[in-house]
């Protein structure tokens, strides 16, 4: 039981967050081959791009869009944020110039954690609650003994859908910081 947990739980969660890092790294690494290191500089800009477009799953969710299928829009959601992320990563490179810039990475790299999370918890505690249902179904109980039986299983589920009330300010953490960032770089640059 714990090495199909650790198989199917905790290992996509650490492989997805080792991508991310070894992509900047590769990432990182051919631009110093090509001897382009600065385009990593301007990485910044699609990549904060990339993570602003993935909030249209959010706006998804509240109605603010109407279009589109809600599982779609997730999909779009993770590909964006990892996709900006993995570019913003490389944009911050190893320079330790800047604590503001490095704040602001370090809050995305705990949001996109936290986004992982929460993803791979729904997905488990959504696979609980639906096999307790058709263990349940298949001992013949009626709809009524069912809903009574996986009451608390629905309650947890429930519970573990809250784990956004964690992500959000996470998120809004990392957008005040980055916008900080954004608004140093334009008081600050050289623009001559």
């Amino acid at each position: 039981m714990q090495a199909r947990l650790i198989r199917h739980e905790v290992l996509p969660f650490l492989l997805a967050l080792l991508a991310l890092g070894a992509a900047a790294l590769a990432l990182d690494a051919l631009l110093h081959v090509f001897n382009v290191v600065w385009v990593g500089r301007y990485l910044g800009i699609p990549g904060t791009l990339l993570i602003i477009g993935s909030f249209g799953y959010s706006m998804r969710k509240r109605k603010l869009i109407q279009q589109g299928h809600p599982a779609k829009w997730l999909r779009w959601h993770e590909r964006m944020a990892w996709l900006g992320s993995l570019l913003v990563l490389v944009h911050a490179g190893i320079h330790f110039n800047a604590i503001l810039g490095w704040l602001a990475v370090w809050a995305m790299l705990i949001n996109v954690a936290s986004g992982f999370t929460g993803k791979y918890l729904l997905e488990r505690a959504r696979k609980r609650l639906e096999s307790a249902r058709q263990k349940m179904r298949d001992h013949g109980l009626s709809p009524q003994q069912l809903e009574e039986r996986a009451y608390w299983d629905t309650m947890t589920f429930d519970a573990v859908k809250k784990w956004r009330a964690v992500h959000i300010p996470i998120t809004l953490a990392f957008g005040v910081l980055a916008l900080a960032h954004i608004v140093a770089i334009f008081l600050f640059w050289g623009w001559k």
